[in-house]
């Protein structure tokens, strides 16, 4: 059986502090993981936002890299669950097995109870699977056979998708693709960042990197606590409802972002001031998460879809346009 998380109320640190562990983390990862700089403080913002985020990129980028290693530089039990088509939910929560010495039935647990779990290739994976992961994202509990057993703390999903190949995938369902905090893409690296890559390979002489870990669970805990704690301008707050509103009346979206995507703007943000050492956020940190936030929660027409509108393009036409707070 699994333990129950802990309760344990920890300190908020001020924010500088927050800022300069942040560093340490990124720095961290950073020693394994090249070019990923902007995605992996997205990454980090949002755990210490308390959400759960969705890296969509083509295979061999190092996305399973770049989580292992932020679970590592955070402290985090890692767990990976490898996405396929004969995947039961299950597999993902855990099951009841009977005990011969006890004669009874106990519960084995699933790799959904972990600090940070990567869903690799979620999209390969059946929706009825896929939804066993909503209670978890949405609840930090899973429900088996009755009963419900509450996740670590903290508990966050890190899901990989491959938007490009669509034999043998299925889209993810609207209401867990909401239930991302951000949905970030690395692209290719440059050159030069590239082989970087296959220098520090040969450089280690195995294929495992290793990163030492900067804090320990409750300590993120601690740094979450510390996010929280920021305050935000009502004119900020405006502004996020402002470019969420813009979404669903956009003539290429059918379906625009929820409130959700409203909450995922400002709770996003307030972790980018804070990796910043601001305890205020300015409307750059709402632009610089926007398309994270809100791109993945639009449904386009279908004659934005026929001629291949993107989403981040929208979104990003939407923050150029939609003024924001004057800052003093």
């Amino acid at each position: 059986m699994t333990s129950p998380p802990s309760t344990v109320e920890t300190a908020a640190p001020p924010v500088d502090e927050i800022a300069r562990v942040g560093r340490s983390v990124l720095d961290g990862v950073g020693t394994a993981v090249v070019g990923l700089d902007r995605t992996l403080r997205l990454a980090l913002a949002t755990i210490l936002a308390g959400g759960h985020v969705l890296f969509e990129d083509v295979p061999g980028l190092g996305k399973t890299l770049a989580a292992r290693s932020l679970a590592a530089a955070l402290g985090l039990e890692f767990r990976r669950l490898q996405c396929t088509p004969d995947l039961l939910p299950g597999d993902v929560t855990g099951s009841f097995v009977w005990d011969p010495g006890n004669r009874e039935f106990s519960f084995r647990s699933g790799p959904v109870f972990a600090g940070l779990l990567l869903a690799d290739e979620i999209n390969r994976t059946p929706p009825k699977t896929q939804s066993a992961l909503l209670e978890a994202m949405a609840e930090r509990q899973t429900t088996v056979e009755g009963q419900t057993f509450a996740l670590p703390r903290p508990f966050h999903v890190l899901a990989t998708s491959n938007p490009v190949e669509y034999e043998g995938t299925y889209p993810l369902p609207e209401a867990q693709l909401d239930r991302f905090m951000l949905r970030v893409s690395a692209g290719y690296l440059d050159p030069a960042n590239e082989a970087e890559v296959l220098t520090r390979r040969i450089a280690r002489r195995q294929e495992q990197a290793d990163v030492d870990p900067v804090v320990d669970a409750d300590s993120v805990r601690a740094l979450q606590a510390g996010v929280e704690a920021v305050d935000t301008d009502p004119s900020i707050v405006s502004y996020c409802v402002d470019l969420t509103a813009a979404t669903r009346e956009h003539r290429a979206v059918d379906v625009g972002a929820s409130p959700r995507g409203s909450l995922a703007l400002l709770l996003a943000s307030r972790a980018v001031a804070v990796l910043d050492g601001r305890d205020y956020v300015v409307p750059e940190d709402v632009k610089e998460v926007g398309v994270a936030a809100l791109a993945h929660r639009l449904t386009l027409t279908a004659e934005a879809w026929t001629m291949q509108v993107r989403t981040a393009d929208i979104v990003a036409e939407i923050l150029d346009r939609v003024p924001g707070p004057s800052t003093r």
